[in-house]
């Protein structure tokens, strides 16, 4: 095997103010001992992580370390695939989410998802948002109004389509689709944001417009993002989880992730001799 020189970083990374003194706060997620299998892959190995309340919480790794397939265990949609198969526990709010009797409808109406791709239903922008809460029984036009209005003004979005709300949401730009997917999950009142890769399609301004979102956001809700980007990651975190060959090998605040790791594949990988 060659090995990789280590390249000059850029452009210093830029932390989050929040990272630097952690606070003590309430356990959102805590993963004990999880494994996780697609047929005979095993994806997942011995995960322990707690995820703490009003926080964003970054996973970063190299491709195919299974930073995406954790996210998905945490709604569940990993289930999805028929040949998942899972020990050990996931608590929310200390409920044991992988216990059957745990109703999946239940879980996702507390935990929104926002894709990589901007993925808005070819409808009105209007409806878009209107669309959780109808599946949940509201049917009043005056309760349905302010939920629209409150969740496109809680996606830093409502200025700018206030008088297009008829119009079809595919008529955006990338970057507004994406705050309109953020708007919509913020309709059905998480508690839990899960973001997998949101802005890895966005140009830089539409990027920053969503970084700046995701730091309002979590003044009321608990933010789980997956990123490439490790700049992203310490821009806008304030605890890194560190993925490999679908272990997690170092996680701590954003700031000791970053400037003092505790494990050498970590340095190696921030520092890009690998990834």
């Amino acid at each position: 095997m060659s090995t990789l020189t280590k390249p000059k970083m850029k452009e210093p990374l830029a932390f989050s103010e929040n990272t630097v003194q952690m606070p003590q706060k309430n356990i959102v997620y805590d993963t004990n001992d999880l494994n996780l299998w697609y047929g005979e892959t095993h994806a997942l190995k011995d995960i322990n992580l707690s995820i703490y309340e009003k926080e964003v919480t970054a996973i970063i790794g190299p491709s195919g370390c299974g930073k995406s397939t954790y996210l998905k265990t945490l709604n569940r949609m990993v289930e999805l695939v028929p040949s998942v198969r899972t020990s050990g526990t996931i608590t929310y709010n200390e409920k044991s989410i992988l216990d059957k009797s745990f109703k999946v409808e239940d879980l996702r109406t507390r935990v929104g998802m926002v894709f990589q791709k901007p993925n808005p239903f070819p409808k009105s922008i209007y409806d878009n948002i209107a669309y959780g809460p109808k599946i949940h029984g509201i049917r009043n036009k005056k309760v349905l109004d302010e939920i629209v209005e409150k969740s496109l003004r809680g996606a830093s979005i409502w200025d700018e389509v206030k008088d297009r709300l008829k119009e079809n949401a595919y008529g955006l730009s990338g970057g507004q689709q994406q705050r309109i997917c953020i708007a919509r999950c913020l309709a059905i009142e998480p508690d839990v944001i899960l973001m997998d890769e949101p802005t890895s399609a966005l140009d830089p301004k539409s990027t920053l417009r969503v970084e700046e979102l995701i730091q309002e956001l979590k003044k009321d809700y608990s933010i789980i993002i997956v990123t490439h980007n490790m700049q992203q990651a310490a821009r806008i975190s304030d605890r890194t989880a560190f993925f490999l060959n679908g272990e997690v090998v170092e996680f701590d605040d954003t700031n000791t992730i970053f400037t003092n790791p505790a494990d050498n594949r970590t340095e190696d990988y921030i520092s890009g001799r690998f990834g």
